[in-house]
């Protein structure tokens, strides 16, 4: 029984519409797809504010509050970045993955598994690794979106700085390899923490 009104289902289905017409079958399906269209940028955008990312009460506890005593809070630039801008590839491909992976942190809060700041900090090392190897992956793009290596001036940084720095051009280091605990210095124990 199912399986004839499923049948009849397809069938009805696979073949062309008596009531509408061709013309405004295909109009309604464009307006379906804009406004599928519409709603998953708007939940992309939605998802990447730091309003979303510090609504679980462990990322507002944590990595926040590590944020804010650092120069990325603030600074003499008044320029701060927000979760996003360092966590969330600006490019559709890379994106969409590093959405999928972080499906990750909301199902370990969801299932309890970072749902308290002592749980959070019990894995704040291990998510570490993951976002530093991400980011070594990418040549530490996110960073990259901000600062521009061609753009410094470097004689206005300090002597070990602009020492690092060439070095870094020479062999090919990323940002990250130096700037570890730039932004989350806490909680980054066996890590090679970098300056603030």
């Amino acid at each position: 029984m199912v399986e004839s009104r499923l049948k009849k289902w397809l069938s009805s289905l696979l073949r062309p519409s008596p009531s509408r017409s061709i013309l405004a079958l295909v109009a309604l399906g464009l307006v379906i797809g804009v406004v599928g269209v519409i709603a998953f940028e708007a939940s992309l955008h939605a998802s990447s504010t730091e309003k979303f990312c510090i609504g679980c009460h462990e990322m507002q506890a944590n990595p926040y509050v590590q944020l804010q005593k650092t120069s990325h809070f603030d600074n003499v630039t008044g320029v701060r970045p927000t979760c996003s801008d360092c966590h969330v590839p600006r490019e559709f491909i890379p994106k969409m993955i590093r959405k999928i992976e972080a499906a990750r942190e909301v199902w370990g809060n969801i299932t309890g598994i970072i749902d308290t700041p002592e749980k959070y900090a019990a894995h704040a090392p291990a998510m570490k690794r993951r976002e530093i190897a991400r980011m070594q992956a990418n040549d530490s793009q996110e960073c990259r979106n901000c600062h521009d290596t061609k753009r410094w001036m470097a004689s206005l940084q300090s002597d070990k700085a602009q020492q690092y720095h060439a070095a870094k051009r020479l062999n090919g280091k990323t940002c990250i390899d130096c700037h570890t605990g730039i932004a989350h210095p806490e909680n980054s124990e066996g890590l090679n923490i970098g300056m603030n």
